[in-house]
């Protein structure tokens, strides 16, 4: 039972990233709102329907908060500078990083 509620969890999760990205397209030759202001929509996307899956993966939470981050500074036009573009990537891949050992480590055991 539990495995037929994962598949159905990620027919669901693919069926939402296909329509956002549809509508994601659409958009992009339709209206003003193009691809390089629209793409982090697809992160939280993602995200989101890798969160529908296991709600603790925590790369679902930081693909969505990367997606975030990038829509708000498309939508704001906010400039990060040097900071932001140095910074987050070191933050994902300590993450990364983190993220990998741990998994060595509980294999190791």
């Amino acid at each position: 039972m539990e495995n037929q509620s994962m598949g159905m969890k990620r027919i669901v999760a693919g069926g939402m990233i296909l329509v956002a990205l549809g509508i994601l397209i659409i958009l992009h030759y339709t209206t003003s709102y193009s691809w390089a202001k629209s793409w982090p929509v697809l992160l939280i996307v993602i995200a989101f329907g890798t969160l529908i899956q296991t709600f603790k993966d925590i790369g679902g939470w930081i693909i969505g908060t990367v997606g975030f981050v990038f829509l708000l500074t498309n939508m704001f036009n906010v400039d990060f500078g040097s900071l932001g573009a140095y910074l987050l990537p070191i933050l994902l891949i300590l993450l990364g990083v983190t993220i990998i050992a741990k998994h060595y480590r509980k294999r190791q055991q």
